[in-house]
């Protein structure tokens, strides 16, 4: 038996075509006695709140704006950074991305998740550099 919640954060740009969302960013599953609760984020891009390309060309800018997803979105499933156990990243650039390492570590680098970082041809859209979906456990 599990409770599950899909979650929109107020927070995040809604990615709808034609009127219709297509995801969830955040899904939650609580399970069990004693039991954990499960967080899975979706992969997240350099988007404000209305849906603007944040750090056109600067892949510093879109990492930052990426982990400040990263924490609404946690937030909006009561987890933190330090909830997490899994990213997965993916970058148009991977030399580029490695230039950065230290914005990405001052959202996840004290937490030390497991990881996975792959370079794609491209992303959802040609401004986009860097991608970022999650996993966080919390107890219930």
């Amino acid at each position: 038996m599990f409770e599950r919640k899909n979650i929109q954060p107020e927070k995040l740009f809604k990615r709808a075509i034609r009127g219709l969302i297509l995801y969830s960013p955040v899904v939650s599953i609580t399970s069990g006695v004693p039991g954990s609760k499960f967080i899975w984020i979706s992969g997240l891009l350099s988007r404000d709140v209305q849906g603007n390309i944040i750090g056109k060309g600067d892949m510093a800018k879109q990492i930052q704006q990426v982990g400040e997803n990263l924490q609404i979105a946690l937030e909006s499933a009561d987890a933190r950074l330090s909830d997490l156990v899994r990213t997965c990243t993916y970058t148009t650039d991977i030399d580029e991305f490695f230039k950065h390492t230290e914005i990405r570590h001052e959202y996840l680098g004290k937490y030390m998740p497991t990881s996975t970082t792959v370079e794609v041809r491209r992303l959802s859209h040609p401004d986009f550099l860097v991608e970022i979906e999650a996993t966080a456990v919390i107890p219930k």
